[in-house]
């Protein structure tokens, strides 16, 4: 007699340790050192400070700013304004850059750190500007950076400023903030977009760009922090900071650094 075949029993997959296991699980932010209330203080902090901040480059239109902001990449916003006063005063258009011409537009930016590459883009852009776009600043993010010479930083100071879409472009001051003060640390521009993006106040995000960027121009500057002017110096948890009383909370008046 032959004995009853067993059916097979399907066996529950095993579960994976170690390093694979660790590999396909999404990694985790950072703990960031500072409580939501303590974020959004530091944020009052600098509304105070400066209400109603503006970028420091100067244009007339989304078109002049888009080209501004281009230019501003390893470049100081002074230095840019100096140029680009004259060029925009004869050329505020896509369409009149490109009457202007690519060997005009570099006599325009010479003084501006690589004109040559970035009077290319310029005409490139604007001529973009004016084929596919009736000559017009796209509104869309997408459509920004799929300009010559603009990337993601460019395209979120254009929505900001042209177009009052709340957004945070990370500049090597933003970049350095985030990670000196260990509020959002990444080592690339998108990382710490990102990880502002995670903690910033809602109501605080429209201004948070220019506060940020003001802030690290001014007060927590590249070589040495001025701890001393600092208003959230109690709050800072940076590694590097000296001082743990912060300023007088007071509003400050506009100024335009060389840095």
């Amino acid at each position: 007699m032959e004995k009853p075949k067993r059916k097979k029993v399907a066996t529950p997959p095993k579960l994976q340790t170690g390093v694979k296991a660790a590999a396909r699980r999404p990694a985790r932010p950072p703990r960031n050192p500072y409580s939501a209330a303590e974020i959004r203080e530091i944020f009052r902090r600098f509304s105070v400070q400066r209400p109603k901040p503006v970028g420091e480059l100067e244009h007339v239109n989304a078109f002049t700013l888009v080209v501004a902001v281009a230019l501003s990449a390893q470049a100081t916003d002074a230095g840019v304004n100096k140029a680009t006063r004259a060029l925009f005063a004869v050329a505020d258009t896509p369409a009149k850059m490109l009457d202007l011409g690519e060997e005009r537009v570099r006599e325009f930016i010479k003084t501006i750190g690589l004109y040559r590459n970035k009077a290319k883009n310029v005409i490139a852009l604007s001529r973009k500007l004016v084929e596919e776009f009736g000559g017009e600043v796209p509104r869309s993010h997408a459509d920004l950076v799929s300009l010559p010479g603009v990337g993601r930083k460019t395209a979120n100071v254009v929505m900001s400023m042209a177009f009052g879409v709340p957004t945070l472009a990370v500049d090597t001051h933003v970049l350095r903030i985030g990670n000196r003060l260990r509020i959002a640390p990444g080592k690339k521009p998108d990382d710490v977009e990102t990880a502002f993006l995670r903690i910033i106040p809602e109501d605080y995000l429209f201004h948070a760009h220019h506060w940020l960027i003001l802030h690290g121009r001014y007060c927590c500057k590249a070589r040495k922090p001025e701890c001393e002017r600092c208003v959230i110096a109690d709050l800072c948890r940076s590694l590097e900071k000296t001082c743990d009383r912060p300023a007088p909370l007071v509003e400050l008046p506009s100024q335009v650094s060389d840095s």
